[in-house]
């Protein structure tokens, strides 16, 4: 059985805004450190609402504009130690600065749908988003359905932003408020109820799952511990069951008085009582059994539909990390790059100026016009221009071309570095 699995991610700070805005726009090249990422099917992925600017950030400032607006006036009478900037206090706030609602199944769900049935259903989740929930399409800063992953999945971010009516003011203002909707995490269970409704509703046949999942979903060490608590409870059974066949045995084998007629037998009332007892411990495991086996069932596809969501939660991190780490490489490297373009044009400055000391004329001239180019093309500065030129016969006219005096000094020439 497929599970209608709708999580809600709080977003608390801008900066953490800012990344899954990457994570889910597929705007940086980090994905590597997320390998259920395929890049190549990227192009499939489905904008049904698009950010209106042109990142997350952007999109949600113009969002807000008017929030801003209200708290920055509101900054002009605050006490000097009390004032705090907009970003200061959307961070600090207890409430969020967005949620990202995340609607999928597993990949049976999905096996099946063309491109245009996976829109369908992710309207379907979006109708539940207005209907159930009471985002308005206005407060929806991006809805984003990802087919580059292996199992298809709709991000939905939105910003409870709201207006309320303010006591001390005795008017409305703007205020960001995720208990508007939604209030508690019971709150949160009706939700999911609402939206495994909505879902049957439109003909999906999908199960409501394990309920609370949400508020502290099943890792694998909580599925193991579950296994294990079944295990040890059918092995107990097992064990009574095997306890209660060994007593039977032993008293129908001592049992010398059991007596056999047409229609009846005749044995022991405690060999009977016996026997009652191996049919209840009997019942008991086949009872069990099944009930086992449906939990077993239900706990390994509900962990399995929740792995890849974990990942996706982690992946935005990993994707960060990644960065970090690229930056610092390519830092590296380009610092090696860097020194060893230096180490090249101090060696080919020794060359001219050696061309230029020991050649004939005709290679005189001919390196005098390769000096001009590479000061033309910014290769070479009057430093290196006064170098090379300095002392030899072609002195006066490469100064000239690089309008360098003949009074020109500098703290170190390059028959400093000759020496």
């Amino acid at each position: 059985m497929s599970y209608a699995i709708f999580r809600v991610q709080p977003i608390n700070k801008l900066k953490d805004l800012g990344q899954i805005g990457a994570h889910n726009t597929r705007t940086k090249e980090a994905y590597k450190s997320n390998p259920d990422i395929d890049k190549s099917k990227s192009h499939n992925n489905i904008n049904l609402i698009p950010i209106t600017h042109k990142d997350y950030y952007t999109s949600y400032m113009n969002l807000v504009k008017d929030y801003k607006k209200q708290h920055d006036e509101k900054q002009k009478t605050e006490r000097e130690n009390r004032k705090k900037n907009f970003h200061q206090m959307l961070d600090d706030s207890n409430s969020v600065v967005a949620d990202e609602l995340l609607f999928t199944s597993d990949k049976d769900f999905f096996k099946d749908m063309t491109k245009d049935e996976i829109v369908k259903w992710a309207n379907c989740c979006m109708d539940f988003v207005y209907e159930d929930i009471g985002y308005e399409r206005w407060q929806i800063l991006n809805a984003t359905i990802h087919l580059d992953e292996k199992t298809p999945h709709l991000h939905c971010v939105v910003v409870p932003l709201i207006k309320k009516f303010d006591k001390r003011s005795n008017k409305d203002k703007w205020t960001i408020s995720k208990k508007h909707y939604m209030k508690d995490k019971n709150y949160l269970s009706t939700l999911q109820d609402k939206y495994h409704e909505r879902m049957i509703n439109n003909g999906y046949d999908l199960d409501r799952g394990i309920k609370n999942s949400d508020n502290e979903h099943i890792d694998i060490k909580q599925y193991k511990k579950i296994t294990r608590k079944l295990n040890i409870e059918l092995t107990s059974k097992n064990e009574k069951l095997n306890k209660s066949m060994e007593e039977l045995e032993t008293k129908m084998s001592s049992n010398k008085e059991t007596i056999f007629d047409k229609e009846y037998v005749k044995i022991k009332k405690d060999t009977f009582n016996s026997m009652n007892k191996v049919i209840e411990q009997t019942k008991k495991v086949m009872e069990m059994q099944p009930k086992i086996q449906k939990v077993y069932n239900e706990v390994d596809e509900y962990a399995k539909s929740y792995k890849y969501l974990e990942k996706e939660n982690e992946s935005i991190q990993n994707e960060v990390k990644y960065l970090i780490i690229k930056n610092q490489k390519l830092e590296h490297e380009n610092n090696n790059l860097v020194s060893y373009i230096r180490t090249i044009l101090k060696a080919i400055k020794h060359f001219f100026r050696e061309l230029l000391q020991i050649g004939n004329d005709k290679v005189k001239e001919a390196t005098t016009n390769e000096i001009k180019d590479y000061y033309d093309n910014k290769d070479f500065d009057k430093d290196d221009v006064y170098d090379i030129a300095i002392d030899t016969d072609k002195e006066d006219e490469l100064l000239d071309y690089a309008n360098v005096d003949k009074f020109y000094t500098k703290e170190s020439s390059f028959r400093d570095l000759e020496r």
